[in-house]
């Protein structure tokens, strides 16, 4: 698709899916507004997208912080003009028991990544509206399904952003604006380099590639579908797990349980 002259901001736009999600559009044409707490970082981005020779801007912004979500996107919409494509990314996890997990840990995951994610869909839902146009694109995970111990936090967070996203794809119908979830299983980013994770193995043969989910998000920006898993088959896990919860649940437990057993105890 050509993306020549669309609007893209891209939250958590620093590194992994984010980063790469913003090349992907870059290399279509789109212009791309970057946004992140760390502008350090995302001026190192900027400056890796300019051999596209598309228009760029970086957005130094806290998405759990509502008002600078708000003034970030009166501030794009005024210099814009429009906005054609959301991408909900910014999030990030911590791993430990409930039990052990801080309160405002487990308040700083639910923050940033669903309250940020509500916060900018907010600052630019009307917008789209008014224009009849536009994408929102949340970047959920395969833990919006299941439930993983050790990692009650992030997982109520991802399961809000689908509740969320599905009451939304609802309310849009026949309105020009869409709304797409991509949901990916452990991607190879700096997520796990967060240090409760400690030893824990941060990757499988399965992970993925931070270009394959990108892919995936650009995909979804014209996408009439509610969510995208990546990869595909695993959507058979979650329908196995929401239809028989029974059999899987107990299965599924006892394989993270064995996995993160070193942390956890």
């Amino acid at each position: 698709m050509d993306y020549s002259g669309k609007v893209v901001v891209i939250t958590g736009a620093s590194s992994g899916i984010g980063a790469q999600s913003a090349e992907e559009f870059a290399k279509l044409g789109a212009t791309v507004i970057l946004v992140s707490r760390n502008e350090g970082q995302l001026q190192k981005i900027d400056t890796k997208l300019s051999k596209y020779q598309t228009e760029t801007l970086v957005y130094a912004c806290d998405v759990s912080d509502k008002d600078q979500v708000d003034k970030m996107g009166k501030t794009i919409i005024e210099k814009f003009g429009t906005i054609d494509v959301l991408v909900n990314n910014a999030g990030f996890g911590i791993y430990n028991t409930i039990e052990k997990t801080k309160i405002d840990e487990m308040e700083s995951q639910m923050s940033t990544n669903f309250l940020g994610m509500m916060y900018c869909t907010k600052a630019f839902l009307p917008k789209m509206l008014k224009q009849r146009s536009g994408h929102i694109v949340n970047v959920a995970s395969v833990a919006g399904s299941i439930g993983i111990p050790g990692m009650a936090s992030y997982c109520a967070s991802k399961f809000a952003m689908l509740g969320f996203s599905e009451s939304l794809f609802h309310e849009l119908k026949g309105t020009g604006v869409g709304v797409t979830v991509v949901s990916p299983i452990m991607v190879r980013t700096n997520f796990f380099n967060h240090e409760s994770f400690g030893k824990m193995p941060r990757y499988s043969v399965t992970s993925l590639d931070p270009k394959t989910v990108a892919n995936a998000v650009v995909k979804a920006a014209s996408s009439p579908r509610l969510e995208i898993v990546v990869p595909q088959f695993v959507r058979f896990v979650i329908w196995l797990k929401q239809t028989f919860p029974y059999l899987i649940n107990p299965i599924v437990g006892e394989i993270f349980r064995k996995s993160m057993k070193p942390k956890l105890d």
